[in-house]
């Protein structure tokens, strides 16, 4: 395997477990020579992060509620002393809507809980971004990932709120891949098939989901995290160097589809 990431430091945000896509991303990573580090969200799941994080080179490991500027602000400062005042690489793999917004109607989701999945969804990149760029800047450069899925382009039953957040998501990468630009940082989104994560096992209809997906894309084969963590590795390294404010459909071709 080429050593791609040999000398570069990642920033990896949305590991909950082995399964979580960004855990495939960042082995991936780890194995092409990248330093990482990690954050986590909450106290439940610090253990599995921070034991996944003992088997790659890790210089951080920091808990990170991406809802709080000053959190934020916290977290980029540790890394960049971690690495040494610089960051080559983001992966943000960040999303959350609350439960009975995923079962019910859209249409019945309270305001609240609709600011919440953007904010936690979509803003998040934005806000790391933000951060990112004067460490990308240090380095000559950059470039950003995030995880986004076809509920943000199509009405999806039961995606409901998430998929209003990841149309905020893939439009906000669009505007950042321009602001970013000029300082030769790149951006740019896997949109995923079902993947068994900790997130999808919420998702009213997940198997139904799965099968129809076998059924319908031309490969008729389902996906799995490692495969988003090759599309990431590719996005990630200097091969894609002209391809910024992009989608990458990680998908066995589903999203091209009519029915």
């Amino acid at each position: 395997m080429p050593n791609r990431f040999e000398g570069k430091q990642a920033l990896v945000l949305g590991v909950a477990n082995r399964r979580s896509i960004a855990w495939a991303i960042a082995e991936r990573l780890a194995a092409e020579g990248a330093q990482l580090a990690f954050t986590y969200q909450g106290e439940r799941i610090e253990k599995n992060v921070r034991d996944l994080a003992a088997t790659v080179d890790t210089k951080l490991v920091t808990p990170c509620d991406v809802r709080s500027d000053d959190d934020l602000d916290r977290v980029f400062a540790e890394a960049a002393d971690a690495f040494g005042g610089g960051l080559d690489v983001l992966v943000h793999s960040v999303a959350f809507a609350a439960a009975e917004d995923l079962e019910g109607r859209f249409t019945d989701t309270p305001r609240d809980r609709f600011w919440m999945a953007v904010d936690i969804s979509a803003y998040s990149l934005v806000a790391c971004a933000r951060r990112a760029e004067p460490l990308m800047e240090a380095r000559g450069g950059g470039s950003i990932v995030t995880m986004t899925y076809l509920g943000g382009v199509r009405a999806v039953p039961h995606y409901n709120v998430m998929g209003v957040a990841k149309a905020t998501l893939d439009a906000s990468m669009r505007y950042l891949a321009w602001d970013l630009g000029q300082k030769e940082i790149r951006i740019n989104a896997i949109s995923a098939g079902p993947v068994r994560t900790l997130a999808a096992r919420s998702i009213a209809g997940f198997t139904t989901m799965e099968e129809m997906f076998e059924q319908r894309a031309p490969l008729h084969r389902a996906i799995d995290a490692t495969d988003c963590g090759a599309a990431a590795a590719y996005l990630l390294s200097d091969d894609a160097r002209n391809v910024s404010g992009t989608t990458l459909y990680v998908d066995a071709g589903y999203h091209a589809m009519g029915m």
